[in-house]
């Protein structure tokens, strides 16, 4: 059979696909051989020229596509999504500040610079620099919670079920801990605090009911089997109406009477007055323990503002038998999650600086007239974007905190009301295709309308918002 010239053709045949040797000396993937080495350009190219030649059986494949600029081109996609990290930044405009499926609290540049310190070089993680002796290394952040707390010891653990786990663990293994059924909480992914006390090997013993518990319920539960008393805050549900529950000062004479300690396990917890900030008020730290608190464990990286942890502050002595447990190895952060939390903490030292300072709390306290002017100074780049296909309206929204904090608090927020102009017109596609964008845009769906809340959006980062929209273009 006779093979027209290539010129009197438009569809490829299998003769014109070149062979991979060839292609690999092709000066068009010289630049590709140089970034990635020739065993993943090779691998790729491998794959490329196999899908390519069973879509040229098939028919319908332009001749150009076989030439090695097309080819390369391929490569060159492939190896591109091949190595793009799983983990990426994203715009979080889901209206949720502290959103545990984006990471939760952004850090400060204090805490990035410490990061990138740490990570490219060794440091003195369990290291006396003055001894020349091992050291501990939770004197990284120690002092510092101490100083901020008035707590006399602190440590540090991977996140705050890891901090309880821990505690009850060294504290109340084969014993009682009296909790009231008020205050048995369930977090995300379906964890609860029985099961983190059961899986402790601490035994609960609920007192009082769902929405009361008296002082009388705690001391009338108190046995030889107790270990402690225990505090949880109800950080992530409100309980309202005909309820009672008795506070931490009570508790703790209740059980230090008995000669037991006193655990409040406080959430997300705050180390400053949040009212002070103009947002509702959360239990303070060092409040707690000044209350009569033996110990207290809370989270670094929801209102803290910093790293995934868990931080128990409290009595000395405690401290120790917890840092002496087995499980603090299992449980103990590296050292990119101490460098992260130092400087974050050194921030606290000026809370009038704070609202500038810490991403979290200048999220959590941006005005609802900056972010509406903002809103409306990007409207028109994503009107000419979007077109007719669909109608944008700036709109007032309510933003919520986020991660079980402040759950029936909201903040007053502006952003983008997105609907299409004809039903059923591709609301999700046009979802998903924000989501497939370089720096994903994250939103939400309700009321078929795409609600983009523009609280999270930092001014700093408008320019690179928009220069991505093109990509939006049909």
């Amino acid at each position: 059979m006779t093979v027209a010239p290539a010129g009197a053709r438009t569809l490829a045949v299998p003769g014109d696909i070149p062979a991979l040797d060839r292609l690999l000396n092709d000066a068009v993937f010289a630049a590709l051989l140089a970034a990635y080495g020739r065993t993943e350009v090779t691998a790729a190219l491998r794959g490329a020229l196999d899908a390519l030649r069973a879509r040229v059986v098939d028919g319908g494949v332009p001749i150009a596509q076989a030439g090695a600029p097309a080819i390369a081109a391929d490569v060159a996609a492939a190896l591109d999504a091949r190595h793009r990290r799983a983990l990426r930044r994203v715009f979080n405009l889901s209206g949720t500040v502290l959103h545990t499926n984006l990471g939760r609290a952004t850090l400060p540049q204090a805490a990035i610079d410490a990061l990138v310190d740490a990570a490219a070089a060794p440091v003195n993680l369990e290291f006396d620099l003055g001894s020349g002796a091992r050291g501990d290394r939770d004197r990284v952040v120690e002092a510092l919670l101490c100083e901020l707390t008035g707590a006399e010891a602190a440590t540090v653990v991977n996140n705050n079920a890891a901090a309880v786990l821990l505690v009850l663990a060294a504290l109340a293994n084969r014993r009682e801990v009296i909790v009231s059924r008020g205050e048995l909480v369930e977090i995300g992914g379906s964890f609860r605090i029985p099961d983190v006390m059961r899986t402790a090997g601490a035994r609960l013993r609920e007192v009082g009911t769902t929405n009361r518990t008296h002082a009388a319920d705690y001391a009338d539960a108190i046995g030889l089997r107790t270990a402690a008393l225990m505090k949880v805050h109800t950080s992530n549900y409100v309980v309202s109406g005909f309820t009672a529950s008795v506070g931490a000062a009570a508790l703790a004479a209740i059980a230090h009477a008995s000669g037991l300690p006193l655990i409040v396990d406080l959430g997300s917890g705050s180390l400053v007055d949040l009212g002070d900030f103009g947002l509702p008020r959360e239990p303070v730290v060092r409040d707690v323990l000044a209350a009569g608190a033996d110990l207290v464990t809370f989270s670094g990286d929801k209102l803290l503002g910093g790293p995934q942890a868990g931080l128990v502050v409290g009595r000395a002595a405690l401290v120790q038998r917890i840092k002496r447990h087995p499980l603090k190895r299992a449980l103990r952060v590296g050292k990119l999650t101490l460098a992260a939390l130092e400087p974050v903490l050194a921030l606290y030292r000026a809370p009038e600086r704070l609202a500038a300072r810490l991403p979290t709390l200048r999220a959590l306290t941006r005005a609802a007239a900056a972010i509406e002017a903002q809103a409306l100074r990007l409207a028109p780049a994503l009107r000419d974007v979007l077109g007719e296909r669909c109608e944008v309206t700036v709109v007032a929204m309510e933003s919520q905190i986020g991660s079980g904090a402040l759950p029936t608090a909201t903040l007053a927020s502006h952003g983008f009301a997105i609907r299409m102009q004809r039903r059923g017109g591709g609301l999700d596609r046009l979802d998903a295709a924000l989501r497939a964008l370089p720096r994903a845009v994250v939103g939400r769906i309700a009321d078929r309308t795409l609600w983009l809340d523009l609280r999270c959006l930092d001014e700093s980062d408008e320019a690179a918002f928009v220069a991505q929209l093109a990509r939006l273009s049909p």
